[in-house]
């Protein structure tokens, strides 16, 4: 798992903090790039991720509401360039809605994760999302 980063793209300081409180319960100690704004994540990945000595996110944790740019929107981007097309995106969102759920995958999500109210619940959730994309799955190659 070494050399593994997470983003996180998330602008609720309180699910910022249970994420990385969940990553270090379950000795998660991948870097954790936190991003809070869409319009951000998208300069981070289309432009500082390709400067020398920086690469891609390993896997991106993605809410589905943010400021300036919507997380729908971001995930549209990522499938549409050829550089990022293939990143793991996990939809990491309270939101249950049938057309937030449809469009994630429409748009090419890896998976849609509906955040626990639930301390325990989110933490084994995530864990199981750390063995799984930073562990189990063999990543696509640059």
């Amino acid at each position: 798992m070494k050399n593994k980063t997470i983003l996180l793209v998330e602008d609720n300081p309180s699910d910022i903090e249970l994420t990385k409180r969940a990553l270090v319960k379950n000795r998660i100690l991948n870097e954790l790039i936190v991003i809070e704004d869409g319009q951000e994540a998208a300069k981070y990945l289309f432009q500082e991720c390709f400067e020398p000595d920086n690469k891609l996110p390993t896997i991106i944790l993605l809410d589905l509401k943010l400021p300036r740019l919507d997380g729908l929107e971001l995930l549209r981007l990522i499938r549409q360039d050829p550089r990022t097309r293939r990143l793991p995106v996990v939809v990491l969102t309270s939101s249950g809605e049938i057309p937030d759920i449809s469009a994630s995958y429409d748009l090419g999500a890896n998976s849609y994760i509906r955040k626990p109210v639930d301390f325990n619940q989110f933490a084994d959730a995530v864990n199981n999302l750390g063995l799984y994309w930073l562990v189990i799955n063999e990543a696509p190659p640059e």
